[in-house]
């Protein structure tokens, strides 16, 4: 089994949902950033993604946070 496994429907969600379809490398930043909260996890996201987070919408940070929350592992 894979680390990466248990939030596989939580990648899913941020692709179909926000269109964040993260390679293998992005995901992994985004797993090591969760145990410093939502809002880093929201970083690492847009960082994989190559986007500038400082730029990125409230309404698109919120959209991001929303969906990892929503689809956390149990």
């Amino acid at each position: 089994m894979n680390r990466l496994d248990p939030y596989e429907p939580m990648f899913s969600a941020l692709c179909t949902e926000l269109g964040f379809c993260l390679h293998e490398k992005g995901q992994v930043k985004v797993v090591d950033a969760l145990p410093k909260g939502l809002d880093a996890a929201v970083r690492a996201v847009l960082q994989a993604e190559g986007h500038y987070e400082p730029a990125a919408s409230g309404d698109l940070k919120r959209g991001i946070r929303d969906c990892i929350k929503a689809n956390l592992p149990a």
